[in-house]
């Protein structure tokens, strides 16, 4: 998982984090805290399809409103409907700016 994951980050130019299991729910953690420590600066776009992730964006939420994380970790990610939303959000976001550190993880 770890190989597929660095992989996974190295080809990417963002990332778009769809309905899934716990694999996704792996992936969308650890690329969103890669972001938190300034790993990376690269697009995370959380596509909320049928709401199937709003109960995570209320703990998210409920993690910044119980002082375990500070708020400005909602600024790592954007959140869409919408597949067809998706596209668009990429277009509005902006170039990453960090270089990844080598050996990133």
């Amino acid at each position: 998982m770890h190989e597929r994951k660095q992989l996974m980050f190295e080809m990417a130019d963002a990332f778009a984090i769809l309905p899934g299991g716990l694999g996704t729910l792996d992936e969308a953690f650890e690329i969103i805290t890669w972001k938190q420590l300034r790993l990376h600066d690269k697009p995370i776009v959380v596509v909320d399809v049928a709401g199937y992730w709003e109960k995570l964006l209320s703990l998210v939420d409920h993690i910044v409103d119980s002082g375990f994380a500070n708020a400005a970790i909602l600024d790592h990610f954007r959140t869409v409907p919408g597949v067809e939303d998706l596209l668009p959000a990429l277009a509005q976001s902006h170039e990453p700016k960090l270089e990844p550190k080598p050996g990133l993880v």
